[in-house]
C-alpha cells in the first residue's frame, strides 16, 4: 500500500491578504523571460552586424531579426505582471503601433527596413513606438528591482532614437549607445533569467484588489 504525499501551495502574505503562486504564475513569467532573452539576442546579434560588418549586404539580414526581436517583445508584453492594467494595456497599444508601422514602411520601400529607418528618422514617428513599449518594461524593472542596466537603458533608448530623429548626434556617438543599449539589453535578459520567479509575480493581492476596485466602479 502507498500513501500520497499530498503538497500544501505554500502562502505568501500580500498587502491586501494571503496569495498562493500557481503553476500557470511560474509558467507566465517563464515565457515572460523567454521573450526577453530572444530579443535580447536578436537586438544583440543585429547590432553587431551593423557595428562590426561593413558589407551592406547584412542589412537584408536585420529585417527578420527585428521581426524575430518585435515578435519575442510582444509575447514578455502579453505575460509582464504590472499592476496597473492601464499602463500595461498602454505598452501593448505602443507595441502594436509599432508592428504596424514597421510592416508598413518595410512593404513600401524596395530597401531594407533598417536602411529605410536610417535614412529616412521621420519613419521613427511610427516604428519607434516598439521601442517606446520596450523603454516601458526597462522603466518598469528599474522602478520594481533597482537594476542598474535597466537604469541606464531607460535613458540611452530615447536618448538614442531621439537623438537621431533630429539629427543631433554623430554616428560615432549613435555606434556608441546602440553597442551599449545591446551588452545592457543582454545583461537584463541573463539576470532576468537566474531571478527567483516569486518577484516577477508580484503580490497578487494587489492584483485582486485592483480588479475588485474597477468591478466597483463599472
Amino acid at each position: 500500500m502507498t500513501t500520497q504525499t499530498i503538497t500544501t501551495p505554500e502562502l505568501y502574505q500580500g498587502q491586501f491578504g494571503e496569495f498562493t503562486i500557481t503553476q500557470s504564475d511560474r509558467t507566465g513569467v517563464i515565457i515572460y523571460r523567454a521573450g526577453l532573452m530572444v530579443a535580447a539576442l536578436s537586438f544583440a546579434i543585429g547590432s553587431a552586424l551593423v557595428l562590426f560588418n561593413n558589407n551592406s549586404s547584412v542589412f537584408t539580414a536585420l529585417t527578420p531579426l527585428y521581426a524575430c526581436f518585435s515578435l519575442a517583445l510582444g509575447i514578455s508584453l502579453l505575460t509582464i505582471h504590472i499592476y496597473m492594467a492601464s499602463l500595461h494595456r498602454l505598452l501593448q497599444v505602443f507595441w502594436t503601433i509599432g508592428t504596424i508601422a514597421s510592416v508598413i514602411v518595410a512593404l513600401s520601400n524596395s530597401e531594407p527596413l533598417a536602411v529605410t529607418v536610417y535614412n529616412q528618422p521621420i519613419t521613427l514617428f511610427g516604428v519607434g513606438f516598439t521601442f517606446v513599449a520596450l523603454t516601458g518594461i526597462y522603466f518598469k524593472e528599474a522602478f520594481c528591482f533597482n537594476r542598474l542596466e535597466t537604469k541606464v537603458l531607460t535613458v540611452i533608448v530615447p536618448l538614442l532614437l531621439i537623438g537621431h530623429l533630429v539629427g543631433i548626434l554623430p554616428t560615432q556617438i549613435e555606434q556608441v549607445l546602440l553597442g551599449i543599449w545591446a551588452i545592457l539589453f543582454l545583461v537584463f535578459a541573463l539576470r532576468k533569467a537566474v531571478q527567483a520567479i516569486p518577484p516577477d509575480i508580484g503580490d497578487k493581492s494587489v492584483f485582486v484588489y485592483l480588479k475588485e476596485q474597477r468591478s466597483t466602479k463599472v
